[in-house]
């Protein structure tokens, strides 16, 4: 069942690169007494996750801290390499945006946002949406229909939600 408003995020370890390499995150620890935005993408480097979703966050940043904001995390069913990689290439990590691999999908399956497009190559993958969660409360959840679209999920409608 998927996660919705009102409910407590899942405990979930992701994971980014570090000073030395590959190290876990624990999600609670970054949402703890704090307002974050969380928003998920089908797949680093793909079409509209780096066209649309990444950047109608890092336009959005200045007004979205300004409303409050501690810190906007973007999550992906891939490795932590290539998230860093794919926030350097589309100027997210310049923008402040916290990206994180979930490489085996484990926290994408526990809040229920599983998708599969097996001609794309998309296996065990996310789909698109963007949460607002304080203090590990989901507040705030819009899920796209369709993964190739960015429209809910992106940085100006959760700014507008919030």
């Amino acid at each position: 069942m998927a996660i919705t408003t009102g409910d407590k995020l899942p405990d979930a370890t992701l994971l980014q690169i570090g000073a030395k390499g590959p190290e876990g995150v624990a999600l609670a620890d970054l949402v703890k007494g704090r307002k974050v935005i969380i928003f998920a993408v089908p797949g680093a480097f793909t079409g509209v996750c780096s066209t649309a979703h990444v950047p109608s966050f890092t336009r959005n940043m200045d007004a979205l801290k300004e409303k409050g904001v501690d810190e906007v995390i973007c999550i992906s069913v891939n490795d932590p390499f290539v998230m860093k990689a794919w926030g350097e290439s589309t100027g997210a990590t310049d923008a402040g945006i916290t990206m994180l691999g979930d490489a085996d999908s484990a926290f994408t399956r526990s809040v229920g946002m599983e998708f599969e497009a097996p001609p794309a190559g998309l296996l065990s993958r996310s789909a698109r949406y963007a949460m607002l969660v304080e203090d590990g409360v989901v507040k705030v959840l819009h899920r796209e229909e369709s993964p190739g679209v960015c429209e809910a999920s992106g940085g100006e409608a959760m700014l507008a939600a919030i």
